[in-house]
């Protein structure tokens, strides 16, 4: 009559070994920035377009964004203003 819970599964509990060595050793990879060592294939002149180029793309943005912020510091401003 009464329905019987199925029985659960034991999860199997993981064992940490501490080997004393940090998260952040990394002393045995090799390689990785292999193109510091190597250098670039691009000229500096490609290299400052690129540069120039990401900074015009974010002028908008950034200008949008300081006008929010002078426009909220006005608004409260006039708040704490009016209340004096």
């Amino acid at each position: 009559m009464f329905n019987k819970k199925p029985k659960k599964e034991k999860k199997e509990k993981i064992i940490y070994i501490d080997d004393g060595s940090t998260i952040a050793d990394m002393s045995n990879v090799e390689g990785g920035k292999a193109w510091k060592k190597r250098g670039t294939a691009s000229s500096a002149r490609d290299i400052w377009r690129t540069y120039w180029s990401a900074v015009r793309m974010m002028v908008k943005p950034t200008l949008i964004a300081v006008g929010f912020l002078l426009v909220a510091y006005g608004i409260v401003a006039l708040i704490f203003l009016a209340m004096r």
